[in-house]
């Protein structure tokens, strides 16, 4: 990564090139630099920043939101665009959401007031460092002369006077600063944008301004505002892993690969294919790398991991070489260390960052993505898997893609147990995955929903999956949804979000509104917790605090009646398209009638109810969640008895990376 000034492109006044400053506030200073940053990978020259998210409050109204009115009324083609968001949470997502969707190579910077509005913003700065997603956090501060306080909504600490709310976000930024001084400014600036376009050290960015350091004017160098290209670079991998990699890779008999967000961010899809096409290694996909191989392509097994399909999960157990493709071995890709079961198995890790690539004791590629495979995919020239393997592949994808068909596509014995209206939630994934356009986008981040998507979804292109499922922030999805159809509006993006996480933050959608921003939300009610009712059951706490009830008069516990909660009519509330329906052609007719909505029509909601105890297939895996391990509770000691056998089959990982872990004598 290299940032270069582009004098030939500057944004500078003429007025005041004589005498090489300019006098701008610190907010405006802000401003006009952000709206001066670039990206460039491979020749691809973008904004690093399309505009700024915002919520106005004491402490930045009169410094950034003074800023960024004066830089809309001078227009021009380096403006920073403005977006009114209604949560600050919410907006952080947008802006993650845009960025994952752009590759990380474009994102937005978020403003909030003083005190609650910037720490409203942690869960959205913890979810974009989880997840390696640039995004500029700016949180306001009281003021740095401290001449007025305590201010409303300053927290006093006896112990550290120095010390604000804001010091909240300096575990959750990949870097932090606070600019108590306008000279401060630029170092900060700079240090912020050199993670930004980091592809190893990217995340969440917070530069802390006191409100009044906000309004304060200095004399700015020229230069600060020149535009700046920072190049996003590839790093090759050295010669000497390659080949001890491709040693590996030949030497095994059932190497599978796991498929992470990198081979995305890396845009090495292609250079997966070509790799897969020559070799027949199969594909096991995380979350964030689902869609790597298209469905349908002969060596993609789908989902791996606790939400995976039986296919990718059989092939993971028996696989006596794993190569990671990057992904940073979550607990759900690993089924918590259970899902790679092969005494003899080994790991080669294919990483851009050093700390990924060095999980299970793994032999570590330290690369971009796309330059590891296709240097791998050369050194493995005439190697490939023994045709009883291929075969193995696809018997076992057979069996997997009939058992998907079915939940589609559920038997009359299924459909005629259901109440009246109730419909399955595969049901619904199943008609908006085939109604939908190979190129349409399903959002979605908490609940059940994310699980069953991960072994369902039927992805046909790169950008087809965007599930947030590293932090799996409940709230994320229409906030989410909203980011991507700003980011590309030739696609629709269908919002897959069940009561629960709605109700977490459902007022994104007046944002939607105000901006046109055509989405189309699938708000499934199945009255409750889904996820989390079914782990409870699982665990032995019988779906305690998991319904959306009443609180029984005579018991006092919440197991009484259903609440009159009407969620298509607070969609509508907020000036949302909203089509209620109660069965599989109502559902049909409505995704049809809401893709053909117009482009510029705002958020189209379709409200379905579920039957929660309709559950898709099983992956055959596991997920490490502890159990009481005493209790008086018959549910929970027969769940800690299950919770012991797996955890037997959990295993350390640790053997040698290579056949020769001495190396040639020295």
């Amino acid at each position: 990564m290299k940032a270069v000034a582009d004098s030939a492109t500057s944004n500078t006044v003429a007025d005041s090139a004589t005498s090489g400053t300019v006098r701008l506030t610190v907010g405006q200073a802000v401003v006009r630099f952000l709206a001066a940053q670039w990206t460039e990978r491979d020749g691809d020259r973008r904004r690093l920043f399309a505009g700024c998210l915002g919520i106005f409050g004491h402490g930045n109204v009169a410094g950034l939101g003074q800023a960024l009115l004066q830089d809309e009324l001078a227009g021009g083609p380096e403006r920073l665009p403005y977006v009114l968001a209604r949560n600050e949470q919410a907006m952080v997502h947008m802006a993650v959401a845009y960025a994952r969707h752009e590759d990380r190579l474009q994102t937005w910077a978020c403003t909030a007031s003083v005190g609650p509005g910037s720490t409203n913003m942690l869960t959205g700065a913890a979810l974009a460092t989880v997840n390696r997603i640039p995004v500029l956090l700016l949180p306001s501060g009281t003021f740095a002369t401290r001449v007025a306080g305590p201010v409303l909504q300053e927290l006093e600490v006896p112990y550290a006077a120095d010390v604000t709310v804001n010091d909240a976000f300096r575990p959750l930024s990949r870097f932090f600063d606070r600019v108590n001084r306008p000279e401060q400014l630029p170092a900060a600036l700079l240090n912020g944008m050199r993670v930004l376009t980091d592809p190893v050290e990217t995340g969440a960015v917070t530069i802390a301004l006191p409100q009044d350091v906000q309004a304060e004017a200095y004399d700015w160098p020229l230069e600060l505002f020149e535009r700046r290209v920072w190049r996003v670079g590839r790093p090759l991998p050295e010669a000497a892993d390659v080949a001890d990699a491709a040693a590996l890779i030949s030497a095994a008999r059932r190497p599978f690969v796991v498929a992470g967000g990198g081979v995305h961010y890396s845009g090495a899809e292609d250079a997966l294919r070509a790799f897969c096409e020559a070799t027949g290694i199969p594909v096991g996909e995380t979350q964030a790398g689902k869609g790597a191989l298209p469905h349908g392509h002969p060596q993609a097994m789908g989902a791996v991991g606790s939400t995976g399909t039986t296919a990718a999960n059989a092939l993971a157990g028996e696989a006596d070489l794993v190569i990671g493709v990057g992904t940073r071995y979550s607990d759900f890709t690993t089924a918590s260390r259970t899902a790679f079961q092969n005494p003899d198995v080994r790991f080669v890790n294919v990483n851009v960052a050093r700390l990924d690539a060095g999980k299970l004791a793994g032999l570590q590629v330290v690369a971009d993505a796309r330059q590891a495979l296709t240097a791998l995919t050369a050194a493995l020239e005439g190697y490939q898997v023994e045709p009883s393997y291929r075969e193995r592949q696809s018997a076992l994808w057979r069996e997997w893609d009939a058992r998907v068909e079915a939940v589609y596509h559920p038997p009359a014995e299924v459909t005629q147990a259901l109440a009246d209206g109730v419909l399955t939630q595969g049901t619904v994934l199943g008609r908006v995955n085939e109604l939908s356009d190979p190129r349409d986008v399903v959002v979605c981040a908490a609940g059940s929903m994310p699980g069953d998507l991960h072994k369902l979804w039927r992805v046909r292109d790169r950008k087809g999956y965007h599930v947030e499922y590293g932090y799996s922030c409940m709230g994320y999805e229409i906030p989410g949804g909203i980011g991507v159809r700003l980011a590309d509006p030739s696609r629709d993006v269908f919002v897959m979000v069940g009561d629960g996480s709605y109700l977490m933050m459902p007022a994104e959608l007046v944002t939607a509104v105000q901006e046109r921003v055509k989405i189309i939300v699938v708000l499934v009610q199945n009255h409750g917790f889904h996820s989390i009712g079914s782990l409870s059951e699982e665990l032995g706490s019988q779906r305690f605090g998991t319904g959306y009830r009443f609180r029984d008069q005579a018991t006092g516990r919440l197991d009484g009646d259903r609440l009159p909660v009407d969620l298509a009519a607070s969609a509508r509330s907020f000036g949302a398209t909203v089509i209620e329906v109660r069965d599989p052609q109502e559902l049909e007719q409505a995704i049809k009638d809401a893709k053909a909505a117009p482009a510029d029509g705002g958020p189209v909601v379709i409200h379905v109810e579920t039957d929660p105890a309709v559950h898709a297939p099983d992956s055959g895996s596991w997920w490490d969640v502890p159990v009481s391990q005493v209790s008086e509770l018959d549910s929970t000691r027969r769940a800690y008895e299950r919770y012991t056998t797996h955890k037997a089959a959990q295993r350390p990982h640790v053997a040698p990376a290579s056949r020769d872990p001495e190396g040639p004598a020295r």
